[in-house]
């Protein structure tokens, strides 16, 4: 890297404090819930009777009503980190007159991460590039993936206890108890997403991720009568619901060119996760999107245009 050498130890402090300090609380958290749980369990009391009574409240329930239960945590982060946007941009506009900060100066990610590679003294022109907003939305998540790699490590642990392992209860399926449950797929995919896209691209992938797979799923599981050939636990009717919510979460966030591409992946996604390719459509579909958007943005030029923003 072509960079100033007297920069280097201060990004790499910086990234270093930022990356551990997330780390270093949860663990803290972890070794105060076992301590609290190992003082209640001596007398007499266990945390894990919660958990219990919660999956039992739960097993009457729908097919429908779990689904949409498990998917709709995904559904109320993309509408909270919305919603901060929203009035991040609101408050930008009012005081600077401008969207700096929220809406990156260069949405080309990869041609960036280029620029930093090949172009010297350029690491805090490409930084600051990102917007403050970007480097929200990543942190967000990592510190989410933090907590759900936590929780995914106690679960597991017969000797250390969490108490975010307590909703795990209501939110794993019988396969999923017995490897990792899909909000580990959806961190560490959406980690990825917004590390390599800026926000309005994020959102779109987000919006993906949560709303049109929850229509998805719902659909398919009240109204679907024609199972897809070659994977049973899905139906056309479902499939096609979640397209149409694609299509319009993408051209509110990155127009219709890009819409139309977003919209041909969810279509290709959906219809290989699980069979014939065994992998979550949690992991898949952010994974995915972002590497058609970084290749297509950089090889096309292809730019992307945000309805929502004519409105401000």
């Amino acid at each position: 890297m072509y960079q100033e050498i007297s920069l280097h130890p201060v990004i790499i402090l910086v990234w270093i404090l930022a990356l551990s300090i997330p780390i270093f609380f949860v663990s803290i958290l972890i070794v105060i819930s076992t301590l609290l749980a190992y003082g209640y369990k001596k007398g007499g009391k266990d945390f894990s009777k919660i958990g219990k009574k919660l999956e039992e409240r739960i097993e009457g329930w729908s097919k429908a009503k779990k689904d949409s239960l498990r998917k709709l945590n995904h559904v109320l982060i993309f509408l909270g980190l919305l919603l901060v946007w929203y009035v991040g941009l609101l408050i930008v506009i009012d005081i600077t007159d401008s969207t700096s900060g929220m809406i990156p100066e260069e949405n080309n990610t990869l041609l960036q991460y280029f620029k930093l590679i090949n172009i010297p003294s350029s690491i805090i022109e490409v930084l600051f590039s990102f917007g403050w907003f970007y480097y929200l939305l990543f942190f967000f998540f990592y510190l989410f993936c933090v907590i759900i790699l936590a929780t995914e490590f106690t679960r597991k642990s017969k000797s250390l206890f969490s108490p975010f392992t307590i909703f795990t209860k209501i939110y794993l399926t019988n396969e999923e108890t017995q490897s990792y449950g899909s909000y580990l797929f959806f961190a560490i995919g959406h980690l990825f997403a917004a590390f390599t896209c800026p926000p309005m691209v994020f959102f779109t992938i987000l919006g993906i991720s949560s709303i049109a797979d929850l229509v998805t799923s719902q659909i398919g599981i009240r109204y679907g009568k024609r199972h897809i050939t070659w994977n049973e636990k899905k139906t056309w009717e479902g499939t096609i619901s979640g397209v149409l919510a694609t299509l319009l979460i993408s051209f509110l966030f990155v127009g219709i060119f890009w819409s139309i591409i977003f919209t041909l992946a969810f279509l290709l996604f959906d219809i290989i996760t699980s069979k014939p390719l065994n992998i979550s459509d949690n992991l898949l579909i952010p994974i995915g999107c972002s590497l058609i958007f970084l290749v297509i943005r950089f090889y096309f030029n292809l730019d992307y245009y945000t309805i929502l923003l004519v409105w401000f």
